[in-house]
């Protein structure tokens, strides 16, 4: 339970819609105008776009409660003024490339006209997404860090985030990917997450970023190239395979680029576009979006089933907030039986722990409880016709039947037979059921 970290809240900012995957980027022989024209046709609004440009959202599609999340979300970390001094010029490639070749880099960053076209989109087109994705950066940068130096991996694989999900953990894609890390079901159950109808840790931020890691370091053991790993992270091992063999053994990503999956063709230009649009936002004018607030949370393990109703009634939590830190629980329950990680405001975290029976015991019935863990199926008795269920017989009355011949049969009086069931007389007809309850 003691691990404390300083949230900052722009975690709320992450619940933006869900993402969504397009299919046509670029076809081997398209000229770098023709791309950039496709590229702004798929685009929406700057205050709106996703760092990743093939993953882009339809408000049209959005829920009603997804669209109110989303304002909310852009309201509160409101860009309007981090971008008033936002310039659009465009610089010569030289600066383009020495800025590229100054970052302190493991990973390769080169330079051509195609990353220069996804620079110019993110510093030119989206410097309100740019601005937020700074901001969310102080939250998100140093959880990737500290596991990515961890297993020894670089640094800049931190940016691998901003284009699958734009830092949103709940982000889901078409093709079922989910979380900041965008894992597929059979990956993320092959690299350790627990994935069913309750918890899906492809959206814990923590538990997803130690599995990114491991299959990260899992592709270079395969490739000993960080682009050729970025590739396969994005298509599969099997699609880099596939262009390696094509394109006559060679092992370079600028080598195999015609022989790649359109999508992942792109995907290298924009992760190097996103480092560069990280770490030089601030030279084209854009600041970081401001926040209204700083949380303090806390963790806390427990392995009792819980429903985030339990706590937000108790401690006064929004479920919205309690969604919000705690992702991973696709239905709001905590299934229990073995343990569990719970965020809460650091403020909430000793009543929690002083109330922790209290909480568990609130509504338990209706929200935890209603699952029946033992039944009782129909039995057919010796007696033809009657069935016991739940400790009661039921009997279906036949032609020449009394209750005073009903009775014996089932060992009690005619009285009780019309106390259970409800008779005023001794009348009764074939077809009708009667209840034993001995």
């Amino acid at each position: 339970m003691k691990k404390l970290f300083i949230l900052i809240f722009i975690l709320s900012a992450a619940l933006m819609a869900h993402a969504e995957e397009q299919d046509s980027i670029i076809a081997p022989m398209d000229s770098i105008e023709t791309v950039l024209e496709q590229m702004a046709d798929s685009m929406l609004q700057a205050d709106t776009i996703q760092p990743y440009i093939v993953r882009t959202w339809n408000e049209n599609e959005l829920s009603d409660i997804d669209f109110r999340l989303m304002e909310w979300t852009l309201c509160w970390l409101d860009t309007s003024d981090c971008t008033s001094t936002h310039d659009t010029t465009i610089l010569a490639d030289s600066i383009y490339k020495a800025r590229l070749q100054a970052l302190p880099c493991v990973i390769e960053l080169p330079y051509n006209e195609y990353i220069r076209g996804f620079i110019l989109r993110y510093v030119r087109r989206s410097p309100k997404q740019v601005a937020r994705m700074m901001r969310m950066s102080e939250y998100y940068f140093p959880m990737f860090e500290e596991a990515l130096g961890r297993y020894g991996l670089p640094y800049e694989l931190k940016y691998v985030p901003i284009i699958e999900s734009a830092l949103n953990p709940m982000a889901r894609s078409h093709a079922g990917a989910a979380g900041l890390w965008q894992f597929m079901p059979g990956t993320g159950k092959l690299y350790g997450l627990e994935i069913n109808s309750l918890v899906d840790e492809r959206m814990d931020p923590i538990r997803s970023t130690e599995a990114a890691c491991r299959f990260l370091k899992s592709l270079y053991a395969i490739y000993h190239d960080w682009n050729l790993v970025i590739a396969a992270y994005n298509c599969g091992g099997g699609n880099v395979n596939k262009a390696i063999h094509r394109a006559g053994g060679k092992r370079d990503f600028w080598s195999i680029y015609p022989y790649l999956p359109r999508e992942t063709r792109n995907y290298l230009p924009i992760f190097i576009a996103a480092n560069y649009a990280m770490n030089y936002g601030q030279e084209h004018g854009i600041c970081k979006a401001p926040i209204d607030r700083v949380m303090m949370t806390d963790t806390i393990r427990t392995n009792q089933r819980l429903h985030l109703q339990q706590i937000s009634d108790n401690l006064s939590i929004s479920m919205d907030e309690l969604r919000r830190l705690n992702p991973q629980y696709t239905r709001d329950i905590l299934p229990g039986g073995s343990e569990y990680t719970l965020c809460l405001p650091a403020d909430k975290a000793g009543a929690f722990i002083d109330m922790q029976d209290s909480i568990m015991a609130y509504m338990a019935d209706s929200l935890i409880n209603n699952r029946r863990a033992e039944i009782d199926m129909a039995k057919v008795t010796s007696i033809t016709g009657a069935y016991r269920v739940n400790g009661v017989t039921y009997y279906t009355i036949k032609n020449g039947d009394s209750l005073s011949t009903i009775a014996k049969r089932f060992h009690c009086s005619v009285k009780q037979l019309k106390q259970w069931n409800g008779l005023k007389n001794d009348n009764i007809r074939a077809g009708k059921k009667l209840k034993i309850c001995k």
